[in-house]
């Protein structure tokens, strides 16, 4: 009588049995990425020609209201005071700060006019950014399906409301890598409010998700180290780090051989980029080489370490040096009330640098291959939350219609697409949702949204998701 017993045999003892070992192979192609400066070749996953080399996201975080800032809208002041036709809100979602009170109208308490060869209709309270009108793209059309912070910055950012997908920067690294070899292809700098802020900014904004984590972004503190831990103790001389090194990358390789994990090649990879950035971070962050005309374009705040303003001039330093994508934070405009007093101090903090970036940019030859969005998450009703005509008065969010602007990297410059109705309630023309955006800017870097996948868990996933999106190719050079 024979034994039939049947052993099963698991997929790792197959292929080890097959001569093939899956820890060398991770380590032999994240050896093959370090000798080729320790990024996948520039380029390497593109669908298209590319037109942007990197983006620069300045990530308003709150809601900037368009009503005060881009989107003009005169024939509010004879509504001032009334209640929002039932017509034009259609029923649509309030939050709970606003659903039990009447929707009285507040009109646009700024003053605007029109700029540049464009005739860009620009707020009275951002005068550097309407000086610069001709080199932007306003999308006024911008619509996203949530009403709340965290969910809609999460959409913004990752294409899903819930947190767990990868961010457009980890997409970003994910798909192109980057040509710099001593520093993370996705950086992330927050701005340093001169108050508390008690708007929270969460990690997953700038996450990997389920790509490989040596995608997610590298916050940069702004504080004096920017990067935690990176010196080494004193006494301990640079050769003997560099040896502790070699022997925590032979004690993971031989880990990596036996388990397969590909989160232990990212540990191998990270180790060897702190080392780096030992280098790299401190002299990104010595601004003794910049001259003084720099700062003074920059702004008076543009001194001061982890501002907004200092933000942006390292925000051209890291384009300078190959950065994927670079993305700003600054937070606070939820004015959900003392709106003359609340936005115009957001608008104090960054109009003149962003505009100095965008200029800075352009004069360095940087701006043709660099795509700068700005934008937030949301905009603000046309209804007064609070008494309406108190200086108290503030707006809710509203996520029906809102404003960003776009420049460089092949956009097309001194225009403004889409229009909203009259009450800056709803979109009239051309709507772009936030999935088009990210549709649009993948593109612009040389991605096709509809291929660019990453398959976790048996499914195919996008940043785009698997609604109806589009490139908006009217607003590309």
């Amino acid at each position: 009588m024979n034994d039939t017993t049947v052993t099963p045999l698991s997929r790792r003892l197959f292929l080890q049995q097959a001569g093939l070992n899956l820890g060398a192979i991770a380590l032999a192609d994240l050896l093959a990425l370090e000798s080729a400066g320790g990024k996948p070749l520039e380029g390497a996953l593109a669908h298209v020609a590319p037109k942007a080399k990197r983006v620069i996201f300045l990530t308003q975080s709150g809601g900037p209201s368009q009503l005060e800032l881009f989107d003009h809208k005169p024939g509010l002041r004879q509504w001032a005071g009334k209640e929002l036709p039932a017509s034009v809100r259609q029923g649509q979602r309030l939050t709970t700060m606003t659903a039990n009170q009447k929707q009285l109208i507040l009109p646009g308490i700024t003053q605007f006019h029109q700029h540049g060869a464009s005739g860009a209709t620009v707020s009275e309270w951002l005068p550097h950014t309407a000086a610069i009108a001709d080199e932007l793209c306003f999308v006024k059309s911008m619509v996203t399906d949530q009403i709340n912070h965290a969910p809609a910055m999460t959409k913004f950012l990752t294409g899903h409301q819930l947190p767990g997908r990868p961010s457009f920067g980890a997409w970003a690294s994910y798909g192109l890598g980057s040509p710099n070899h001593n520093l993370p292809d996705y950086l992330v700098l927050i701005s340093r409010m001169k108050r508390p802020s008690d708007q929270p900014l969460y990690d997953h904004y700038w996450g990997s998700g389920f790509l490989p984590s040596r995608y997610q972004g590298v916050k940069l503190r702004n504080a004096k180290d920017p990067v935690l831990y990176l010196r080494d103790p004193d006494g301990l001389p640079r050769e003997l780090r560099r040896g502790m090194l070699d022997g925590l990358r032979a004690l993971n390789a031989h880990h990596l051989e036996v388990t397969h994990d590909p989160e232990i090649a990212t540990r191998i990879q990270q180790y060897e980029m702190a080392f780096r950035m030992q280098t790299s971070i401190p002299e990104l962050n010595d601004m003794r080489d910049e001259p003084e005309s720099v700062f003074e374009r920059y702004g008076p705040d543009s001194r001061r370490p982890g501002s907004y303003a200092a933000n942006c001039i390292l925000a051209r330093r890291l384009a300078e040096r190959g950065v994927r994508f670079i993305q700003l934070f600054h937070p606070d405009w939820d004015h959900h009330s003392r709106l003359p007093s609340w936005c115009t101090a957001r608008c104090r903090d960054t109009d003149q640098p962003s505009a100095a970036l965008i200029r800075d940019l352009k004069e360095r030859g940087l701006l043709e291959d660099t795509l700068v969005i700005w934008g937030g998450e949301f905009g603000r009703g046309v209804a007064g939350q609070g008494k309406w005509d108190s200086p108290e008065a503030g707006r809710d969010h509203h996520p029906r219609c809102f404003t960003i602007w776009m420049a460089g990297g092949g956009v097309k410059p001194g225009i403004t697409y889409g229009e909203t109705d009259a009450f800056s309630y709803n979109v009239a023309a051309n709507p772009v949702h936030v999935r088009d955006l990210h549709a649009t800017a993948l593109s612009l870097l040389g991605m096709d949204h509809e291929r660019f996948t990453h398959r976790f868990q048996g499914l195919d996933f996008k940043l785009t998701g698997v609604e109806p999106s589009r490139v908006v190719h009217e607003i590309l050079a």
